[in-house]
C-alpha cells in the first residue's frame, strides 16, 4: 500500500477529527455510562447491570490529552471528581477493573499531574489489594465487592493472574507505597516456580491452591498480558527477575510453540507437560506478540509475525477474532474493534522506522472507517465476512485504538517516542511531555 498522498499528519488530523466526532456523540447520549451502542444511541454497563462507572470517559482521558483535545479532557475529568465513587457494594472482575479503571486513572495523573486522579487510584488499589492478600497463594482471585471486600471465583488464568505490575507499580512509585508492587510480583513468582519441565505455562490455574487446572500453553488469551507484562515489568521498573523470569518463558515458548506453515510464523497451542502441539487456531488477540517480540529485541521474529497477520488483513479487511492459520480460514468471524494488530504496528515502526509499519496501521484505520462507523460512533462487527454489524462499541477502543493511530501517524508532540512506556490497555505511564 502506498503513503496517502496528503502525509501522515493528514491521517493524524482525520484520526483526532473522527475522536472528537465520536466523543460528542458518547457525550450528547451516554455521558457517565461505561459504554455507547453507537446503532441505536443507548448505552450499557460494563462492571455492574444499571450502575455506571464511566468506563469510557476513564479509558479515553488520556488519550484526549495526547491529541490535544483539551476541552474533552477537561469535561472527562470533570466528570470523574464529581461522580466517580468505587465504594460499591457488588462484585468487580479485578482483572478488568485493574487494567481499565486503575491504568486509565493513573494514565491521566501522569499526563494531568491532578492529585485528586492518584487519590481516586489509590482508593480503587486499596480495594483490588484484597484479592491478593485474601488469597492463600498470593494469587488474586477472578472477582473482589469493591465495598466488602469479599472474594470470589478462585478459578482463575494467566492473564488475570500476572498483569497488574505496571499499574501497581506505578502506584507503589506514585504514592511510595511498596505493598502493591509486592502483591503484583508475587503473584507472578507462584505461577513461574511452577513452570513446567519445558518451561511452559499452563494458562489455567487455582488461586488457593496453586494448582494447574489444564496442560496447555498459548500466548494467546488467556494467556497473553501476562507475558507481555514481565518484559513490561523490567522495561518500566528494571526489576532483574522480571526479566529473568521473561527470558526463561521465552525460550519455552520460542523453543516448543514456533510453528511455521506456509512460510509463515506463528505459535502453536502445545501440551505444557510434554511440547507436543495441540491446537493450530490463533486468536486476534495474539497479534500483539509481534510488538512485543520487536520491543525486546528479537526485531526479526516480530516482523515475521506481523507479515502472518497482514496475510489475514490482506484476505478479509477486517481481522476476524480468530483464525486456523493452517487456511486462514476463520474460527471466529466477529471483530470487537481489537487494537492488536494495530498495537504491533506502532511497536514494530518504532522498533525499525520501516513505513511498512505505517502503511499497514492506515490500511487498518481505512478497513475501520469503512466497516465499523455508524450513526453515532463505531461499532463491532459481528461477521467480518458479510460486513454484518453489532451495537456496542468497547471502552478498550478509546484507550488503545485510536491512541496508536495517533502516535504512529501523528509526530505527537505531547509524548516522548525515545522513552515512554503504555500498558496492556494502552495507558501511558511514562513518556508524556507536558
Amino acid at each position: 500500500m502506498a503513503p496517502p498522498p496528503r502525509g501522515w499528519r493528514a491521517v493524524a488530523e482525520d484520526v483526532r477529527n473522527e475522536t472528537r466526532w465520536a466523543w460528542r456523540s458518547y457525550v450528547e447520549r451516554a455521558f457517565g455510562h461505561d459504554q455507547i451502542k453507537p446503532v441505536s444511541g443507548g448505552y450499557e454497563e460494563f462492571f455492574v447491570p444499571g450502575h455506571p462507572m464511566g468506563l469510557t470517559v476513564v479509558e479515553a482521558l488520556d488519550t484526549l490529552w495526547l491529541m490535544e483535545l483539551d476541552a474533552e479532557f477537561a469535561e472527562g475529568v470533570r466528570w470523574v471528581k464529581a461522580n466517580l465513587s468505587f465504594d460499591v457494594d457488588a462484585p468487580f472482575q479485578v482483572f478488568e477493573t485493574n487494567i481499565r479503571m486503575l491504568g486509565g486513572l493513573l494514565s491521566a495523573y501522569h499526563v494531568s499531574g491532578d492529585r485528586a486522579l492518584l487519590n481516586l487510584a489509590r482508593d480503587l488499589g486499596d480495594r483490588l489489594l484484597v484479592a491478593f492478600t485474601k488469597s492463600p497463594t498470593g494469587i488474586p482471585y477472578r472477582y473482589v465487592n469493591l465495598r466488602t471486600g469479599a472474594v470470589s471465583s478462585p478459578e482463575t488464568n494467566l492473564a488475570e493472574t500476572g498483569t497488574y505490575i505496571t499499574e501497581f507499580g506505578s502506584l507503589s512509585k506514585w504514592t511510595g507505597d511498596r505493598k502493591y508492587y509486592n502483591a503484583a510480583k508475587k503473584a507472578f513468582q507462584v505461577t513461574f516456580d511452577k513452570r513446567t519441565a519445558y518451561d511452559l505455562l499452563p494458562w489455567d490455574v487455582h488461586a488457593e491452591t496453586g494448582a494447574w487446572r489444564n496442560r496447555y500453553a498459548t500466548i494467546g488469551p488467556p494467556a497473553d498480558s501476562y507475558y507481555e507484562y514481565l518484559w513490561d515489568g523490567w522495561h518500566l521498573f528494571g526489576d532483574r527477575d522480571l526479566k529473568r523470569w521473561w527470558d526463561v518463558l521465552l525460550r519455552g515458548i520460542l523453543r516448543y510453540q514456533t510453528d511455521v506453515v506456509g512460510g509463515r510464523l506463528w505459535f502453536a497451542q502445545v501440551d505444557a507437560f510434554t511440547g507436543r502441539r495441540d491446537s493450530r487456531t490463533q486468536s486476534e488477540l495474539a497479534a500483539f506478540f509481534g510488538g512485543l517480540l520487536a520491543e525486546s529485541g528479537d526485531v526479526a521474529r516480530g516482523r515475521a509475525y506481523h507479515d502472518s497477520w497482514t496475510a489475514v488483513q490482506d484476505r478479509y479487511g477486517v481481522l476476524p477474532e480468530g483464525i486456523n492459520y493452517t487456511s486462514l480460514r476463520p474460527t471466529s468471524v466477529g471483530n470487537q474493534l481489537r487494537p492488536e494488530y494495530a498495537d504491533a504496528a506502532f511497536f514494530l515502526w518504532l522498533a525499525t522506522r520501516d513505513e511498512i509499519y505505517r502503511e499497514r496501521a492506515y490500511r487498518h484505520y481505512q478497513e475501520m472507517k469503512r466497516t465499523s462507523k455508524t450513526k453515532y460512533g463505531y461499532t463491532i462487527l459481528t461477521d467480518v465476512t458479510t460486513g454484518a454489524k453489532g451495537d456496542f462499541c468497547p471502552g478498550y477502543w478509546w484507550s488503545e485504538q485510536l491512541k496508536y493511530y495517533w502516535l504512529i501517524f501523528g509526530d505527537a508532540r505531547r509524548f516522548d517516542y525515545t522513552s515512554h512506556y503504555l500498558s496492556t490497555e494502552g495507558n501511558i505511564f511514562l513518556g508524556a511531555r507536558r
